[in-house]
């Protein structure tokens, strides 16, 4: 399955500041995969009409048990607004008996540098990944 394409549900200033997420959700097993494809278009959904969103992409791959998001916001606030509100919460709720991993990573850049790259945003969560299996630094900061 291809990756969705970068979508922008706001236009974002020139030269303004964005916060970015990068997300990896691996799940137990294939019978978990279509519960969490269906649940990830809802939240995909959501986003397009988020306050404050300024891009994101989801890359499925199923037969991986694996799910990748990639966002940017206007600042931290937006994010966590949109992760608070439904059907974001519920779902993220319902999903967690599914989930084997997950790793989360956050850093700051410009629109100027809108879209992101998938190269970036797995290089991060990689780095991420290390970093938690290690005990290192705080979960899903980068």
């Amino acid at each position: 399955m291809p990756a969705l394409p970068w979508t922008r549900p706001h236009p974002a200033p020139a030269h303004a500041p964005a916060f970015v997420m990068a997300s990896r959700f691996e799940v137990h097993s294939l019978r978990d995969v279509p519960r969490f494809l269906l649940k990830s278009l809802a939240a995909w959904r959501q986003v397009t009409a988020a306050p404050g969103a300024y891009g994101a992409s989801l890359d499925a791959r199923p037969f991986k048990r694996t799910f990748y998001t990639l966002s940017a916001w206007r600042d931290r606030d937006a994010l966590h607004a949109y992760a608070r509100a439904e059907p974001h919460r519920g779902i993220m709720k319902d999903l967690r008996s599914t989930m084997r991993a997950s790793t989360f990573v956050f850093w700051e850049t410009t629109t100027d540098d809108l879209p992101l790259t998938w190269d970036e945003a797995r290089r991060r969560l990689a780095e991420q990944a290390a970093r938690d299996a290690a005990g290192g630094a705080a979960p899903g900061r980068g």
